[in-house]
């Protein structure tokens, strides 16, 4: 890829004079999926399905075979953005990736427990930034 190690905007909407916390979730999925690029896909006689190949041959279809299943995330797994059929989609709801992603929002609003900071994180946190006041009010005077 282009080599950026820094990913900014993530839940803004509007230049940044708005903030969504489903966009934020949304965001997330997409960083994922790039991150997932970026490791790379694995390429080898089972990724490549080489036994399938020979089995079913050449120009014939190996969309619904076991094995394309079980390799189609390989890329990527995403959360909100669904990539069943479309048949099965709309058998399930034919939920937009917003609602899903709001589904998500309101789950972690609701469930998630923060961890507490380790005491020794903490303590060097309130070190640095009781260095940095002071260094602040001496640039003061």
């Amino acid at each position: 890829m282009a080599g950026v190690n820094t990913i900014y905007g993530s839940g803004m909407l509007e230049l940044g004079q708005t903030f969504s916390m489903e966009q934020l979730v949304i965001d997330n999925d997409i960083i994922a999926m790039e991150r997932k690029a970026m490791e790379g896909i694995p390429v080898n006689d089972e990724t490549l399905a080489v036994d399938v190949i020979k089995e079913i041959g050449v120009g014939r279809d190996f969309i619904g075979h076991p094995t394309t299943m079980a390799n189609i995330e390989l890329a990527s797994d995403p959360t909100v953005f669904n990539r069943d059929m479309l048949g099965d989609w709309r058998a399930q709801g034919s939920k937009a990736c917003v609602d899903v992603a709001h589904e998500i929002v309101m789950d972690v609003l609701k469930n998630h427990v923060v961890a507490p900071i380790d005491p020794e994180v903490a303590k060097k946190m309130e070190a640095i930034v009781k260095e940095a006041d002071e260094a602040f009010l001496k640039s003061k005077n």
